[in-house]
């Protein structure tokens, strides 16, 4: 979770915590509000700078704005924001779903935060989209952001658990976090619901081994789809059919869903051949992608040659036929031989014919 802007014991009276998942900006609303009511939050008494939250009585309250046809009454939270609170020093006003907001109601909020209101705070939490334009730019005057993605790549996602362990009630070892970290995936929302189990297995400063982990870790979360492609990429079967049922189980990707995964793959290597392009910036350019990923598919498509890739697009294509009903297979397992097939070309040298024949298959 990382934060920008004003930060605790300083004026900030506005806070946005956003995130991609649900869960992890529920939890950084919990761990903000703990901040703001502990002893060493921020107070905001410009009378009394001293003052902590330990003399502080503080009144929460919490409004939802609805994904729907019924629209939030902006009145009720204005009303909470700029009234003192009710037997109590200060009022935090927590506004979650704030991404719900129409431009109206944004703008509204937007003008009023420009007047006073303190003691009082306000805390929005948006999940996947950014707050509007106008609100957006009134909280960075005088707010503070937290942002509690773990970010997309798996090296971001590493250093985002990393950050959470260092914390956590209990200690795992080295081959406990790599354990950890494998089958979490992309579902790392799971991790602190099994830190608590953990906590409460082993206790508060407890040492967690491998051995000790594996009984709470529970179903395998899903994983990027690039890990599928990175597989297939190095030619290894056996890890590609795995992510393969990861996206397809956990992931809760759809066969289909996978197959346009892989048909955008190897169709920018068709893309690529022949075109005379070599350069990867000259490649992003052509395909759309940023420079990374460009550079990526160049050097695959040149090390398969034209013929494999060819030959790739092809086994996509008969399982996109097979997926419809051409064979009687679970999708699954239509995906899964597509897999293997895809990471043998990956592994051989030498090419299979674009046009040979189909080879017969049997449940």
């Amino acid at each position: 979770m990382t934060a920008t802007g004003a930060q605790p014991g300083d004026s900030a009276a506005v806070f946005v915590v956003k995130g991609s998942d649900p869960a992890l900006v529920d939890r950084g609303v919990h761990r903000l509000l703990a901040e703001l009511t502990s002893a060493e939050g921020a107070t905001d008494d410009h009378e009394d700078p001293t003052m902590t939250n330990e003399s502080l009585a503080v009144a929460i309250e919490e409004h939802r704005a609805p994904n729907g046809e019924e629209e939030l009454m902006i009145g009720p939270v204005l009303d909470a924001l700029f009234t003192p609170a009710f037997l109590a020093d200060r009022r935090i006003v927590v506004l979650r779903d704030a991404e719900h907001l129409s431009s109206s109601q944004a703008a509204e909020l937007a003008s009023r935060l420009a007047e006073p209101f303190a003691p009082n705070i306000l805390v929005l939490a948006t999940v996947g989209k950014a707050l509007p334009a106008a609100l957006l730019k009134a909280v960075k005057a005088q707010g503070r952001e937290i942002d509690t993605s773990p970010g997309s790549s798996k090296a971001a996602r590493a250093q985002w658990l990393s950050e959470q362990l260092l914390t956590a009630a209990v200690h795992l070892d080295a081959a406990a976090r790599r354990l950890l970290e494998e089958h979490l995936g992309e579902d790392v929302s799971r991790l602190y619901a099994l830190l608590d189990v953990l906590t409460a297995a082993y206790g508060e400063g407890g040492r967690v081994t491998p051995a000790e982990l594996e009984p709470f870790l529970g179903e395998e979360g899903g994983a990027p789809p690039w890990d599928l492609t990175d597989a297939l990429d190095s030619g290894d079967g056996e890890k590609a059919v795995q992510v393969a049922r990861r996206l397809l189980g956990p992931g809760g990707r759809h066969p289909f869903q996978l197959l346009a995964t892989l048909h955008k793959h190897y169709g920018a290597m068709l893309r690529l051949d022949g075109s005379g392009v070599t350069d990867p910036g000259a490649a992003a350019s052509l395909l759309g992608m940023s420079p990374y990923p460009a550079r990526k598919v160049l050097a695959q498509g040149r090390r398969l040659g034209a013929e494999r890739v060819a030959r790739a697009v092809s086994l996509i294509a008969d399982a996109d036929l097979d997926l419809r009903g051409m064979v009687d297979w679970p999708g699954d397992l239509v995906i899964e031989v597509l897999v293997a097939r895809l990471a043998q070309l990956g592994r051989t040298r030498s090419a299979v014919p674009a046009g040979a024949r189909r080879p017969v298959r049997t449940p």
